[in-house]
């Protein structure tokens, strides 16, 4: 069996940019794209694109570019989006209903099939036609269901102890809403959603143009 590839971050996150925009071009009809299509959608390096796509094993025509639909069905795969995760969900305030209630997860090959909080006045309703169960239950069911992905959507206070719990009941890979630094075992995936960090480089950015005074001033930014 081949080593799958290891790529980038960077490459990682510009994919699904990548993924929205060839479905995008399927729905008007397009069969084929260049790299330099692409590029110029986003304002990349054609050579940048092209080295993206090729990290994912998908393979061009020789000045034709890529066949969409291949494309697409390429990237997926390369980001295990072609086959469906079951996930379970601890934490069921806000942002956690707001994930229960995301539609497209399915698209992304992902199943919040559990929503899971220690709040019993929680416990027994339901989120977007899923049943919130007590947390303890939480071990057991991950067992019997072979449940490898964890969402974390508790209080910062809380979210080490969610972990732990996750861990020690075979979960392999955490996706953190919580604002907490965490510690995790050797082996366990965790990706921090760094909401905070992106607002902040936002707003840090919106004052830099509005000034001090509130004006909009001239600021030179530098494209990512």
């Amino acid at each position: 069996m081949s080593q799958p590839r290891v790529v980038s971050r960077s490459t990682l996150k510009r994919l699904p940019l990548y993924l929205h925009l060839l479905e995008s071009l399927i729905d008007q009809g397009l069969q084929t794209v260049s790299c330099t299509q692409i590029a110029e959608k986003f304002d990349f390096d054609p050579t940048q694109v092209r080295k993206d796509l090729e990290a994912t094993g998908a393979v061009g025509v020789a000045r034709v570019g890529f066949r969409t639909v291949s494309l697409v069905i390429r990237i997926k795969e390369f980001l295990g989006w072609n086959n469906a995760h079951d996930a379970f969900l601890v934490g069921a305030g806000n942002m956690g209903k707001a994930l229960l209630g995301y539609k497209d997860f399915d698209k992304y090959g992902l199943n919040i099939v559990a929503a899971f909080d220690k709040d019993t006045r929680k416990v027994g309703s339901r989120i977007f036609n899923r049943e919130v169960l007590l947390l303890a239950k939480l071990p057991n069911l991950a067992k019997r269901m072979h449940i490898n992905i964890g969402i974390i959507t508790v209080p910062a206070e809380y979210a080490q102890g969610v972990v732990d719990l996750m861990v020690a009941s075979g979960i392999k890979a955490i996706w953190n809403f919580a604002p907490a630094p965490l510690k995790i075992p050797e082996g366990i995936i965790l990706e921090n959603a760094r909401l905070t960090q992106s607002l902040a480089v936002l707003t840090n950015n919106l004052t830099k143009i509005l000034g001090e005074d509130g004006e909009i001033i001239e600021v030179e930014y530098c494209r990512r």
